[in-house]
């Protein structure tokens, strides 16, 4: 991809500009050019996209989406160490790559980027679940984005696409469920990464869809969620028992047997706790 973009390999650019990885970001760099543009593919058809991506670093993943045709790219990153790379790419790239100093969790997209939007990222091991939570529980749906394709750590992975009565089964899985269809479509190794982490990663591709398999408030089954599986070995009357006084005829009311554990219960019964306890 050097040769298609006509910049010089990520290791020259890390050693130009000093971009030692900072743990305290969350930050291992893909290298492999060839790499970032199979993990840019797996985004889709991004010709007629705008595409945001958080915590490019040096630019791999970046070049990659850009070389794939992506109409257009945000990049939101908060160490300002890497701005100055990711401007070289942006001269590459005219009019098609915006950069943007800042925290990822603090900007609206769509002041930035026109519908319809897709997200890319290698994201920082630090924020990557929260981000992904925010992106799946808006107050209105559809959301911002068309799909998300985002790294995580393998055994991450594996909880955003988990089954009901899994070891891997919760929060993750419940709210990428509801809303949109996950998989996961590609594994990395930690030598794929500057400097290895400790454990694998995998890429795991999430599809909007039109409307939530059921209805429930999501601020009501997030909160819902989270409380049941922070005590996963309890009966759900006792992890619970914080959200109302009667948790148990709500429960009963949900088709859900106040002895059941989290790891149990399927999505659509979750959803008619919610709307138990909401209403």
């Amino acid at each position: 991809m050097a040769a298609i973009d006509g910049l010089p390999p990520l290791r020259e650019v890390i050693a130009t500009h000093g971009l030692a990885a900072k743990k305290s970001l969350g930050q291992n760099f893909l290298l492999d050019l060839n790499l970032t543009a199979k993990i840019a593919r797996q985004a889709g058809d991004l010709s007629t996209c705008d595409v945001l991506e958080i915590g490019p670093g040096p630019g791999g993943l970046t070049r990659g989406l850009l070389a794939e045709g992506a109409r257009r790219v945000l990049a939101i990153e908060k160490d300002a160490r890497c701005l100055p790379a990711l401007e070289e790419i942006s001269a590459a790239y005219p009019d098609r790559l915006e950069v943007m100093n800042g925290d990822a969790l603090e900007v609206d997209p769509l002041a930035r980027l026109t519908p319809p939007i897709r997200v890319a990222a290698n994201l920082p091991y630090n924020v990557g679940t929260e981000l992904l939570v925010r992106w799946l529980t808006p107050p209105d749906w559809p959301p911002f984005w068309q799909s998300l394709t985002l790294m995580f750590q393998r055994e991450v992975a594996e909880r955003i696409v988990a089954r009901p009565g899994s070891k891997a089964y919760g929060r993750l899985a419940l709210l990428a469920s509801w809303r949109a269809e996950a998989r996961i479509v590609l594994s990395l190794p930690p030598e794929a990464f500057t400097p290895p982490p400790k454990v694998s990663s995998a890429v795991v591709h999430l599809t909007a869809l039109p409307e939530p398999r059921y209805p429930a408030d999501p601020k009501v089954l997030e909160r819902v969620v989270a409380m049941a599986f922070n005590q996963r070995r309890k009966m759900l009357r006792s992890a619970l028992k914080g959200l109302a006084p009667d948790i148990e005829d709500r429960l009963i009311a949900a088709g859900i047997k106040p002895t059941d554990r989290a790891e149990t219960v399927g999505l659509e019964q979750f959803c008619a706790l919610a709307r138990a306890v909401a209403g």
